[in-house]
This record gives C-alpha cells, sequence and structure tokens, in this order.
C-alpha cells in the first residue's frame, strides 16, 4: 500500500471522519460503477451489511411510517445491538446493519438497489440525509484518517472489481458533497501526478 500525506486535514461536513492522507490505490484499483444498469451482481455488495453512525440510526427510526412499511420488517430488527466506539463517525458510535435472509435489511427485496435510496429520490428527499455515509462512498472507505479502497475491492472479492472506472472517479463527486472541492482538486492533481 503506497499511502500519501494530504497537504492538511479534511474534514467531512457531517462531523467525521477527518481526512489526512490517501492510499494511491484509490486512482489504479477499478469497479462496474453503474450498479443500476448492471445485471451480473444481484446486490452481492449488501450481503456484509454496513456500519451506520448513531445520529444516522436516529434519523433511520424516525423515518415516515410508509419508508418503515417499505422496508418490511420491524424498526427493532434493523440494527445489530453491538455498539463500537469508533472517533471517525460523526456521533463517535456506530452499529451495523442486521443482514436478514443474506442481505443487508435495507436491500430491496422486490427489486435492486438500496431501500434508502430509492425511497429518496421516489419522496423528492436527499439520500445523503437517511442513507450511512459508508454506503454512499462505497467502494472507498476510511480508516484511521487514510482514504482507501473498501476491503472488497482492495481483495478482488466483490464481482464488479476491475471493470469501469477508478474507484476515485466513481466516487469524486460524493467526496465534493461530503468533503468539499479543495480535497478533490488536491486527489485530482495527484491522480494525475
Amino acid at each position: 500500500m503506497s499511502v500519501i500525506d494530504l497537504s492538511r486535514p479534511y474534514a467531512c461536513k457531517i462531523g467525521g471522519p477527518v481526512l489526512k492522507a490517501v492510499d494511491r490505490r484509490i486512482f489504479s484499483l477499478r469497479y462496474y460503477m453503474d450498479c443500476m444498469g448492471c445485471n451480473f451482481c444481484h446486490d452481492t455488495c449488501c450481503q456484509y451489511g454496513v456500519d451506520v453512525d448513531l445520529e444516522n440510526v436516529a434519523r433511520l427510526k424516525a423515518a415516515p411510517q410508509d419508508f418503515k412499511e417499505l422496508v418490511g420488517y420491524p424498526v427493532d430488527v434493523w440494527f445489530t445491538d453491538n455498539v463500537v466506539a469508533d472517533g471517525e463517525f460523526p456521533s463517535g458510535k456506530h452499529v451495523r446493519t442486521q443482514v436478514v435472509d443474506g442481505a443487508c435489511v435495507f436491500r430491496n427485496r422486490k427489486g435492486r438497489g438500496c431501500l434508502i435510496h430509492s425511497y429518496a429520490l421516489n419522496t423528492g428527499g436527499d439520500y445523503h440525509d437517511l442513507k450511512p455515509l459508508v454506503s454512499i462512498l462505497f467502494p472507498l472507505t476510511f480508516e484511521y484518517g487514510v482514504l482507501e479502497p473498501s476491503s472488497e475491492i482492495q481483495d478482488g472479492s466483490v464481482i464488479c472489481y476491475g471493470e469501469g472506472p477508478t474507484v476515485y472517479e466513481g466516487s469524486r463527486d460524493e467526496l465534493l458533497y461530503y468533503f468539499g472541492a479543495e480535497i478533490v482538486a488536491e486527489l485530482d492533481a495527484l491522480k494525475d501526478g
């Protein structure tokens, strides 16, 4: 792994994480980015669930009744009970979404994709308000202040690995949304340098 220190720390606009370095592999590892246009993965990246900040958990639990009905599972089974202290998350703590019948509880069982994401789009909302940061940034992630490819990309185990844009190119707009134009300009320069 080739980690490059960034010129300064970049804080996420929701309070965490703070990125201080980047794993150069984000500029070379590739994945098939058109998730909803894919006909071969069957949402396999959703099979493990995802880490969710406790503030995000509260927002999801407070979502309207039509969202809860869409999920189709009771709210009390949406998340694991294991609370993990993690200073990189805005609240300093996270849990995971439950895996039910081999997939994240929020995976659309009647179609494709994430129910949180599709609910936001279908109701005119912003998916950033409800969807977990880790899901939105995928296949990028963060650990100890380092922006890096998700483990499934690093080990090549995700079925969409290898074809398409780099993980940086695929997540660039989300980095812009959460961390701002300055980090994207710095990452663009590193990518081209």
